[in-house]
């Protein structure tokens, strides 16, 4: 017995289901993540800068204290060059005035009036700092806590941090950010057993860290309290952000997700009633969809399809006779297809079978001048027949790479002036070469130039105006010769420029429209004057409808010559 049935669920159903799994379920475990691991971080964070902050206070207290020491120790030095109390009270006060918050320097005879001093002090918040000298007195120099405190805490001013400076018999001696109730609850938490000169973390909050460091020179403790306020900006605004992105982040992938979802169901929809209706026999139904941005290419491509087979079907139960007619056509499109694909290369096959047909016929009497026109187009059609095989045959090399040249020292007028015999010019176009026979060498293949530079006469004098000139002109730059080939044509648009490099790629306008070739000239040249170290870049403007350069290395002897 089956307890259970299996539903197939509609699209909307489906798409609901994928959403809630691969994108609401994953996002909302990527937020617990993310928070967690921001937690982490900025817990660490806390507990790092407190200690850091701890230790910057007590580096500063060193500071202070060293440099105070070492200024009494030179006062002491001083004083055993100068005679009589007076005298020396007069220095010491003088000294007292050029230390920064100094109240008082004085010599205390014995430990007793330095005890008295130290409790007075202690009572008007004052710092008091000595060191022994000689007869067992003392030098004491008496500080204003205010000002130690404002330089203490100048580079701290705008941490929000609670920073307490104590004697170690529990007395305030100065604080940042001081309250008096969060310090009552911070004295509440140090732990009974504290350890010396090292920075200590304890607390009962793990976001909230304090850092103690218990000195032993100077006998004072630095207590840094990380406030409730910090905790809450760093950690709690963060995970509050992440989970507002997280949330707007859901809404936004629903909202989208249902409004897309909306428009491929009801043209979903309209795709179900057309099949419905032919599989009544209606075949006159046609789908009209509800054609919006959210409307998939592919839905409007199969109601596009879908009416045009409905409509079809249809006109086949009227009229047989036009679907027979319609493969008919289809077989002959085929056929022309493969024809103009196979043209380039059935052409010259067809010339050179027609006119050895007619020279080797025995019936007819052929005059010596129609055997050397028919020997003429069967050269011209044989060489034709073999520039398209060569440039098919470079194509492979080309395109991996494994094009060989024989680079050598060419003399590049003897080159274009072969290359201008070997294009195929019907039309009688003028081609002006405007190099001199002291042009410098080259370094290249020959028969590689002949090749390219057949190609770019023949394909200038192809798509040239009627009754124009075909220009080669040349010059030496530097290390370099530069050819450029010229014709006067309608302007290209610089965007197709760089596509005709391309294979199969041809012009589609009025210049090029009645031309026919393989499209891999400009291609197999590039390939060409690249493998031979030079370079190939094409413009057009108004001043030369279609311009070619190309750049070639001069051969070191010209280069060391020149």
């Amino acid at each position: 017995m089956r307890f259970f049935k299996f539903k197939r669920l509609k699209i909307v159903e489906q798409i609901a289901v994928v959403v809630c799994f691969a994108v609401i379920i994953p996002l909302s475990i990527s937020g617990f993540i993310i928070n967690n691991v921001n937690q982490q971080a900025v817990r660490f964070q806390l507990r790092e800068s407190a200690v850091l902050i701890a230790n910057m206070v007590s580096d500063e207290i060193d500071f202070f204290s060293n440099t105070i020491n070492t200024s009494l120790e030179q006062v002491e030095f001083s004083l055993k060059y100068i005679k009589g109390d007076k005298a020396r009270q007069k220095y010491l006060d003088s000294i007292a005035k050029s230390f920064e918050n100094c109240d008082k320097i004085q010599i205390v005879k014995n430990t007793a009036e330095l005890l008295d001093i130290y409790a007075k002090n202690k009572l008007n918040k004052k710092a008091t700092i000595s060191i022994n000298i000689e007869n067992g007195e003392f030098l004491v120099a008496t500080y204003d806590l205010a000002g130690l405190r404002d330089e203490l805490f100048q580079s701290l001013k705008d941490d929000e941090r609670q920073i307490y400076v104590m004697t170690n018999d529990g007395s305030l001696i100065a604080a940042h950010n001081y309250t008096d109730e969060l310090f009552k609850e911070t004295l509440a938490l140090m732990p009974k057993h504290q350890k010396l000169n090292e920075p200590v973390i304890f607390g009962d909050v793990k976001n909230q860290p304090i850092v103690y460091v218990k000195k032993d020179d100077p006998k004072i403790t630095i207590i840094v309290n990380t406030t409730e306020n910090i905790t809450n900006r760093m950690i709690n605004s963060n995970r509050a952000k992440i989970i507002l992105s997280i949330l707007f982040a859901t809404l936004v992938i629903i909202f989208i997700v249902a409004l897309y979802t909306y428009y491929l169901y009801i043209n979903i929809r309209q795709l179900f009633k057309g099949i419905i209706a032919i599989s009544k026999g209606n075949y006159e139904r046609q789908i009209r969809l509800l054609t919006t941005a959210f409307t998939p290419h592919e839905i409007v491509f199969l109601a596009f399809e879908f009416n045009r087979m409905a409509g079809e079907i249809h006109k086949s139960y009227i009229q047989l006779k036009q679907n027979n007619i319609e493969l008919k056509q289809l077989n002959e499109f085929r056929s022309n297809l493969i024809d103009t694909v196979s043209h380039e290369l059935r052409t010259p096959l067809t010339s050179i079978q027609g006119y050895t047909s007619r020279l080797m016929r025995q019936d007819i009497k052929i005059d010596e001048e129609t055997k050397q026109k028919s020997l003429r187009i069967i050269k011209e059609q044989s060489e034709r027949l073999k520039r398209l095989i060569e440039d098919l045959l470079t194509i492979p090399d080309i395109e991996g790479m494994r094009l060989r040249t024989n680079v050598e020292s060419v003399w590049l007028p003897e080159v274009i002036e072969t290359a201008k015999l070997l294009v195929k010019n019907k039309d009688g176009k003028e081609i002006v070469i405007n190099i001199d026979e002291g042009f410098s060498n080259v370094s290249g293949d020959k028969t590689r130039l002949e090749q390219v530079f057949v190609n770019l006469i023949e394909n200038a004098v192809k798509y040239a105006y009627p009754e124009t000139k075909i220009i080669v002109d040349g010059q030496v730059d530097g290390d370099w010769a530069k050819i450029y080939v010229k014709n006067q044509c309608d302007v290209i648009p610089q965007d197709k420029l760089q596509k005709l490099f391309e294979k199969f790629i041809r012009l589609d306008d009025n210049t090029t429209r009645t031309t026919r070739g393989t499209g891999l000239g400009l291609f197999i040249v590039k390939g060409l004057i690249e493998a031979m170290g030079g370079n190939i870049t094409l413009s057009s403007t108004k001043d030369c409808g279609f311009c070619v350069e190309v750049k070639l290395k001069l051969y070191k002897d010209e280069v060391v010559n020149s």
